[in-house]
């Protein structure tokens, strides 16, 4: 269920000790080929880990050998030490992995993604050890054992598949907080044993990536650390139509998208927010944005409280094209709001369960767009507040 649900992978999961927790932190993905196509979008922050800028230059090369993750530091905002720490990490994979298969890894292929805390630069007397030691763990099977080791304040480890005949797409990805688009706080690697170039590749996952991870947005706050990776190894020695195989890619990443969200810090709702109606996509996702960045409706819902009022508020910020006088909103697929003003009876809603599903119609057009996000709780506040990572 994990990166090592498709042929052509390898990977690990260990414990470096760069967290002082003692749990695992250290994580490397391999691609056994014998292709090595690689896309990758990465967070839109301005401000921007070293990780990031490095692996966004071995992704413009299209070839990616293996994928190094720690979780433990974000080696963010640590100047020119941190891009010369992350170049070692890279040099460092490389020449562990030739010692198994000399001249067949460098260092301009190997991607690095790291987790944690900003501004702290990362230990490298245990990460570059620990790359060692998880090379010698590599197996086909050791897909969750990654996924484990770049968990931070996640409380589980999050993991999908998908595919179709003969063919499998793989994911795992990391990230409870810090979730607001371009893409949210997140390190995500997928695999897949098609065999397709990396062109396609980047065309599925932008178009995959649009509709999910763009729009997971769980407290507003952008990360500087965001990497989402795909890697096909063409190891099926199968070449799928390419809907076929968009789709595939868009539904694991659906998949690990809802999971984040699911495991958001402090939540108990998990709120589907559906702006339907609208004169533009970019309406209905502005708009659904905004409604899922409302801090009191996110507080009302945690109460349990249908207040309706708080998601035409929302909408009155934005500048999407409506008449408040022709505004619609169920939750829960009771309309309690009518044409911008009272609805159904507000007792009818049922918010006894996890999931709240918020429609907000705007009767302009139409066009759609869907925001997951969830409610703003005292346990949020607690761990943002007194635990730093």
């Amino acid at each position: 269920m994990s990166v090592t649900a498709a042929g052509g992978f390898t990977a690990a999961g260990i414990t470096a000790g760069i967290k002082d927790s003692g749990t695992p932190d250290l994580a490397l993905v391999v691609n056994t080929g014998p292709r090595r196509a690689a896309a990758g979008v990465f967070t839109s922050n301005r401000v921007r880990a070293a990780p990031v800028l490095w692996s966004e230059q071995v992704v413009k090369g299209g070839q990616i050998s293996a994928v190094v993750l720690n979780s433990g530091g974000a080696n963010a905002c640590t100047g020119p030490k941190g891009f010369q720490d992350t170049h070692a990490t890279a040099e460092k994979v490389a020449e562990v992995l030739n010692q198994a298969a000399p001249d067949t890894h460098s260092s301009g292929e190997i991607a690095v993604a790291s987790t944690g805390l900003i501004g702290i630069n990362l230990p490298m007397d245990k990460l570059l050890p620990g790359i060692e030691k998880a090379a010698a763990e590599l197996s086909p099977h050791g897909g969750e054992k990654a996924a484990i080791a770049i968990k931070t304040t996640d409380s589980v480890h999050k993991t999908a598949v998908a595919g179709g005949d003969g063919w499998t797409v793989g994911g795992m990805a990391k990230g409870a907080g810090m979730l607001a688009p371009g893409l949210a706080t997140m390190l995500v690697v997928l695999t897949t044993d098609v065999d397709v170039d990396s062109p396609a590749l980047d065309s599925a996952l932008r178009a995959a990536t649009r509709t999910t991870f763009d729009r997971v947005d769980s407290d507003g706050c952008m990360s500087t650390n965001d990497t989402v990776l795909l890697l096909a190894s063409g190891a099926s020695r199968v070449t799928p139509g390419y809907e076929e195989f968009a789709e595939a890619v868009r539904t694991v990443c659906d998949d690990l998208g809802r999971q984040l969200i699911g495991d958001a810090e402090g939540a108990s709702k998990d709120i589907r927010v559906e702006v339907i109606n609208a004169a533009t996509e970019d309406d209905a996702v502005e708009v659904g944005r905004s409604i899922a960045r409302n801090n009191l409706l996110k507080c009302a819902l945690h109460g349990e409280d249908p207040n309706w009022g708080r998601v035409l508020s929302a909408i009155g910020t934005t500048s999407a094209a409506f008449d408040p006088d022709r505004l619609n909103v169920a939750i829960n697929d009771v309309w309690v709001c009518k044409n911008g003003s009272v609805g159904e009876d507000r007792d009818l809603v049922d918010m006894r369960f996890r999931e709240v599903r918020i429609t907000a119609d705007l009767s302009a057009g139409t066009e759609s767009a869907v925001i997951w996000t969830n409610d703003l709780t005292a346990d949020y506040v607690h761990e943002n507040s007194a635990y730093s990572s």
